[in-house]
């Protein structure tokens, strides 16, 4: 099937391709179905594209790539919502907010994407109680990179 994509275009995606986030993303409780697309020349960095709406479509990341110690426990209910039964399965990513300069960019390390790459389901799960926010630097920064 072909989608109309932020960053890409009109593209062909494998249906098996798409992700089933059965609630929606928070503010997006309508957007149901994304593919994640990768970007030229970079491993580090993805786009998860909703498969209906063109415009909505969101910059993440691997949060074990740059915060090592980053950690939390997927609760009960995402376990059951997305069917997870191994931790083999499980794959996390965090929405960037990019900025201008990109040094400012920040990450959101209190709702995380949880992946049952077995099943293709997802889910944003939000953190309560955590010592973590939406918006985290994602780069150590210098006074001289905050100001551009």
């Amino acid at each position: 099937m072909n989608i109309q994509t932020k960053y890409h275009g009109e593209i062909k995606v494998n249906e098996q391709e798409i992700w089933h986030f059965e609630k929606g993303l928070p503010g997006f409780p309508d957007e149901k179905q994304f593919v994640l697309l990768p970007l030229p020349n970079n491993d580090v960095f993805m786009i998860l594209q909703a498969v209906q709406t063109p415009y909505i479509a969101f910059v993440i990341t691997n949060p074990f790539l740059t915060f090592k110690d980053y950690e939390f426990k997927i609760d009960d209910s995402t376990l059951e919502q997305l069917r997870l039964e191994s931790e083999k399965d499980v794959a996390v990513y965090s929405i960037l907010t990019v900025k201008d300069p990109f040094v400012n960019t920040t990450i959101n390390l209190q709702a995380p994407l949880i992946f049952n790459m077995k099943n293709k389901k997802g889910k944003q799960m939000i953190l309560n109680d955590s010592p973590y926010h939406t918006r985290h630097p994602l780069f150590k920064q210098t006074e001289k990179q905050v100001k551009g």
